[in-house]
């Protein structure tokens, strides 16, 4: 147990810098970009239905993404990483924050109007949650790049002698 809190790096906490963005990645792609606009869409599907639907969905994406976020703040720390990788770790985590502490919140509020019957619906809330959605994809695509630049590395292809 002691080795995973040393200040060398693993092969758990670089892997972590490398597979956790991508899942984080896909899950946002996953629900965010797909089935969040297509659950709206389909036959019987009501507005409060939609909204429940939604409300526990992200629920539990938000609690993944904060486990996330968790275990790559952990792999940062914990060893020495470049200050891009690490800044780049520290602006989502941000990111995922202001999504979970306060603009999930208002969407909230939002929805026990609409389903309340107080409001009709329409707020342009969804686009602050579609923009910090924009801006994870965007950063955890640069942290990819970054990992996969400094910790993946390519051979070129050994050359077999002449063959007789």
């Amino acid at each position: 147990m002691a080795t995973v809190f040393s200040s060398q790096d693993t092969r758990l906490a670089a892997g972590a810098r490398i597979v956790l963005p991508a899942i984080w990645l896909g899950l946002i792609i996953g629900i965010s970009l797909i089935e969040a606009p297509l659950k709206f869409t389909a036959p019987g599907i009501t507005i409060p239905l939609g909204l429940g639907i939604g409300r526990l969905v992200f629920t539990a994406m938000n609690w993944v993404e904060i486990v996330i976020a968790v275990i790559l703040l952990w792999s940062v720390f914990k060893s020495a990483v470049g200050a891009r990788y690490r800044q780049l770790t520290c602006a989502v985590t941000v990111v995922l924050i202001a999504k979970v502490a306060v603009i999930r919140p208002l969407l909230n509020k939002r929805t026990d109007a609409v389903l309340a019957g107080v409001d009709d619906g329409g707020s342009s809330l969804h686009l602050f949650y579609i923009a910090a959605d924009g801006l994870l994809i965007v950063g955890l695509i640069t942290m990819l790049i970054v990992a996969a630049r400094r910790w993946v590395t390519i051979r070129p292809a050994v050359k077999d002698g002449p063959r007789s």
